[in-house]
């Protein structure tokens, strides 16, 4: 090209100098390249390595039909967690994942401005998290089930409860008012819209 950056423009998808105009694509081609990256990747997954938990969920709640408000009444999980080395701890982290889980289906919600894209629920003062009232009194029981593919017989336990909860939460809200979907978080004024338009 040979010329000095202040002389080339860019508009509308190509670049302007010297009376031409190239598109990116013609740019790519003024230069002499030889060596052309390949990707090579093999994967073999073994199957005998696995340690996912198994459990299920069950969430009871209730709407108010006046404003769509969740009032979630009882949560009851049973998780499959191979040995438990620590049943104290286990039980407070499922109990934080279900936490986590109900924040996300009917509280936590990000909230972009449309014309700007600035973030308008940067803030605890915008954006809801679960408080204390928020969580419903857990029954939470497991299973030993030792995984035969590791000498201690455990498995994987940090997103039982986060990952349990939304789709719990949901299908229960979803039985709640007889229908298929709705999408989260489950906010009152989405559930009003739903019961609103039943009437």
């Amino acid at each position: 090209m040979k010329t000095k950056s202040n002389k080339i423009s860019y508009k509308e998808g190509f670049f302007n100098f010297e009376n031409k105009q190239f598109s990116l694509s013609d740019l790519t081609q003024l230069f002499d390249v030889n060596t052309v990256l390949k990707v090579d990747a093999d994967w073999t997954p073994n199957a005998g390595t696995y340690t996912y938990p198994n459990g299920t969920h069950i969430c009871e709640l209730e709407i108010d039909k006046f404003s769509g408000k969740v009032k979630i009444l009882n949560y009851s999980v049973v998780d499959d967690f191979g040995k438990v080395i620590n049943p104290l701890l286990l039980e407070g982290q499922v109990h934080g994942g279900i936490a986590q889980g109900i924040g996300q289906a009917i509280l936590e919600d990000t909230i972009y401005d449309d014309e700007t894209g600035q973030l308008l629920s940067g803030s605890f003062m915008d954006y809801a998290i679960p408080r204390a009232s928020d969580i419903p009194p857990i029954k939470f029981s497991y299973n030993e089930i030792l995984c035969k593919t590791n000498p201690l017989g455990i498995k994987g336990a940090g997103e039982a409860g986060a990952i349990g909860a939304p789709p719990a939460v949901i299908n229960a809200i979803c039985n709640a008012l007889d229908i298929d979907h709705i999408d989260m978080p489950a906010k009152p004024e989405k559930i009003w819209k739903v019961l609103s338009s039943n009437k």
